[in-house]
């Protein structure tokens, strides 16, 4: 039993695929959740053969243990937000639109949408039918979405190498979802610029810096996670972006160097200061 001076503790939603090095995922954005003071809950859509140095093969769940599983968890464990990573499959994208629908009744719940389309490896993570219903059923119900530029290449049909074209990109894509709050993450450039797009079509460039690391794995999925962690603790959207980054790079630079390949983060850095 919770003590009545205690502030309630607030549970949070992650789903997402499961990648066994806990680089990326849910057991990742379990992880940002600890970090940041938060309850994290979880929904499996796909398991992963994985490691440091790739994906060799995914597994979806079925689509009927998926709802079991969700609402199953929803009827105890009501999320105070969302963060959606990789779905898989066009019939898991088809259950996750049906749970937001009944989420957009509560408009104060965020939702952010990491689109985990490709691997860094180069494995297709979600098929053309899949990307199809995602761009017509459940991009209208997320209130951000964070792809990189490869991911936001994808979604809208464009070429994007450069930081004009991702603009450019971005408010192609915000104009189709007007609602959208946008950011276009390029830490992986040779100019390290992130690019958030407010629904009224406002750009704000968040420049960062190269840190000196192979241990890179999840960045994308850290910064996601984190993101919603800062809308839901309260942060503007300009503030809650820039938090994010914040808390990204110093799990870069305190990663602990682990795996053959590029490694995870040290997500659990703000903890382990506090010990």
């Amino acid at each position: 039993m919770e003590r009545p001076d205690r502030p309630p503790t607030l549970v949070v939603l992650t789903i997402a695929g499961h990648d066994p090095s806990s680089g990326a995922g849910i057991t990742a954005d379990l992880q940002v959740f600890a970090a940041h003071g938060l309850f994290g809950t979880s929904v499996v859509t796909a398991l992963t053969a994985q490691s440091t140095l790739g994906v060799a093969s995914v597994l979806p769940v079925s689509q009927d243990f998926f709802l079991e599983a969700l609402e199953h968890l929803h009827s105890d464990l009501a999320p105070a937000g969302v963060k959606i990573g990789m779905l898989g499959t066009s019939e898991i994208v088809s259950e996750v639109t049906r749970y937001l629908r009944r989420m957009a009744a509560k408009p104060q719940i965020p939702i952010v949408f990491d689109p985990v389309l490709r691997s860094s490896s180069g494995t297709d993570l979600l098929d053309a039918e899949g990307l199809e219903t995602l761009q017509s059923s459940l991009l209208p119900f997320v209130q951000w979405v964070t792809p990189n530029w490869p991911e936001l290449a994808l979604l809208t049909g464009t070429t994007v190498s450069s930081v004009a074209e991702a603009e450019a990109s971005a408010h192609l894509l915000g104009e189709r979802y007007p609602h959208l709050y946008l950011v276009v993450t390029g830490g992986d450039q040779t100019i390290p610029v992130d690019i958030l797009r407010l629904p009224n079509g406002e750009i704000h460039r968040f420049t960062g810096e190269h840190i000196r690391t192979t241990s890179t794995h999840g960045t994308g999925c850290a910064f996601s996670t984190a993101l919603l962690a800062r809308i839901i603790l309260g942060d503007t959207p300009h503030f809650a972006v820039q938090n994010a980054k914040k808390y990204v790079a110093e799990a870069l630079r305190s990663a602990p160097g682990l795996g053959h390949g590029p490694g995870p983060l040290n997500l659990l850095w703000p903890l382990k200061r506090t010990v």
